[in-house]
């Protein structure tokens, strides 16, 4: 069996189906991922093949970041996900002509590929890194990181906030796919939240102890738990030079108003007896001084911080939380956009740690968030637990293989 996984231009979207696509290598599968050329260089010895995006698609940044609202910061991504599908499809129709896969794995944020892989006729599977924005009676409309009520009240609220936030996506999101639906001969579809029904296998990268646990999961939808990678760095020798207690404190690896956090920290943590080590990602690490016992790096491998890790400190990315969480590292989220209220608002629902407002953030505030996370210890191992018994890679894999097999029935 022949594989082709197509990626957004995006470590955080890269990275997690890199050990799915090994999984698959190691069963005696061929692998071939279309992703940031950058990156590529990294995956080749993995025993995956691979091929840069296009150079358009990689070239249209997320520029949420210069939004001054939630809601503005949201739609302009929605705005930069429908101008790359435009150039997606073309890309993937290439890549299928000099691949010949016999299954198709396709990024949720690629909706152009996910087009052309619905209308290709070859059995496909979408994956979602990140919580999936589905509608369910069981969780709170997705986007704001709004807490669970239940009862009248709670279901009243739901649905107005759900009927507002559907309309942005729909009104930001349909026309362009709308548009690709025609264009690839494919019956429309009216909402958003319909795409998710269109994939015949769609991989969720969590799995309920930290997700809301839902009555009401579409029989296409297979949560796995993370599938945690990051290119292999050695250890720095200077590790074991810092004290323990150690925050981890990380930045997002694509642009946003976060550099802020790193700031807060250094000021806080190491005022309480705390080594920290900041890491940067889109920031220059020049622009933080750290104070003696403490160290600020662009970009740095987390699994050997997290073995001495007490907390984990960062904007909410699904990377670097559910990363954390894995290792039993409580965490203490800062929310600044994106996804990032959502993830906030489960690492708290599973009592793993601790969320704080940005519009909060002091080093008062941050090294109370701490103080409290480091209680969390055993939220933190419950949703480890959670997240082993969800599969990871080889459940990825065995649902991948299963779709394949459908195309023979």
């Amino acid at each position: 069996m022949r594989v082709l996984a197509y990626t957004s231009p995006a470590r955080g979207h890269l990275y997690p189906v890199t050990p799915i696509m090994v999984e698959l290598a190691a069963r005696g599968h061929d692998t071939h991922i279309v992703g940031l050329a950058d990156e590529l260089g990294r995956l080749e010895p993995l025993g995956i093949e691979c091929s840069p995006i296009d150079p358009a698609i990689a070239g249209i940044e997320i520029v949420d970041w210069q939004e001054r609202s939630l809601p503005g910061a949201g739609l302009s991504t929605l705005r930069t996900f429908a101008q790359r599908s435009l150039h997606e499809a073309p890309d993937l129709t290439g890549a299928i002509a000099r691949q010949h896969p016999d299954v198709l794995v396709i990024d949720v944020n690629c909706w152009g590929a996910a087009t052309l892989a619905e209308a290709s006729g070859l059995p496909w599977a979408m994956y979602a890194p990140y919580l999936l924005a589905l509608h369910s009676r069981d969780a709170p409309p997705f986007g704001l990181g709004m807490r669970r009520l239940g009862g009248p009240v709670g279901a009243i609220r739901d649905a107005t906030v759900r009927r507002m936030v559907s309309a942005g996506f729909d009104r930001t999101a349909m026309p362009t796919i709308r548009k690709l639906r025609a264009q690839y001969g494919l019956p429309a579809v009216e909402r958003f939240n319909d795409l998710f029904s269109c994939p015949p296998l769609l991989l969720s990268l969590t799995a309920e102890g930290f997700e809301y646990p839902r009555s009401d999961w579409p029989a296409n939808v297979r949560l796995v738990g993370p599938v945690n990678w990051s290119p292999p760095q050695p250890t720095p020798a200077w590790l074991k030079d810092l004290s323990d207690p150690l925050a981890l404190v990380t930045c997002s690896t694509e642009r946003q108003r976060d550099k802020r956090l790193l700031h807060v920290a250094l000021e806080a943590l190491p005022a309480t007896g705390m080594s920290v080590i900041g890491t940067t990602a889109a920031h220059d690490p020049d622009a933080f001084t750290a104070p003696p016992g403490s160290r600020v790096v662009r970009f740095l491998a987390h699994e050997a911080i997290l073995e001495r890790a007490a907390c984990v400190v960062c904007h909410g990315g699904m990377g670097i939380t559910q990363k954390a969480l894995a290792a039993g590292v409580p965490v203490v989220v800062v929310p600044f956009g994106r996804d990032q209220l959502e993830t906030a608002r489960r690492v708290e629902f599973a009592k793993a740690g601790v969320r704080l407002s940005p519009h909060r953030l002091t080093p008062a505030r941050l090294a109370l968030a701490v103080r409290t996370a480091l209680e969390l210890g055993e939220g933190a191992r419950r949703v480890s637990r959670a997240y082993a018994a969800a599969g990871g890679a080889p459940v990825a894999a065995d649902a991948i293989e299963a779709v394949a097999r459908m195309r023979t029935r």
